[in-house]
């Protein structure tokens, strides 16, 4: 959890604490190919809610699923107001 100066919690951001979560390879790569660019904070703000379902059941990524940790940054990114 990032703090400001003085202690108060910092809300998260897609370039800082979400785009890292998702791997160049195979996490981006496969699923440009399927309409859908992780890299891009419109495109997964835009699509939050469905791409967080699919985190949470473990059906993405493709290989393994996130770590719990992982998964309530995510939702905690979203609740928050998904800043880029």
């Amino acid at each position: 959890m990032r703090h400001h100066q003085g202690g108060t919690k910092m809300a998260l951001s897609f370039a800082t604490d979400i785009r890292p979560l998702f791997r160049d390879t195979p996490d981006v790569e496969s699923m440009k190919g399927m309409g859908l660019d992780l890299g891009s904070y419109e495109d997964v703000k835009e699509r939050a809610p469905g791409i967080y379902s699919r985190l949470e059941d473990g059906s993405m990524p493709c290989d393994e699923p996130w770590p719990a940790d992982q998964v309530a940054r995510f939702k905690r990114w979203m609740a928050e107001g998904m800043a880029p």
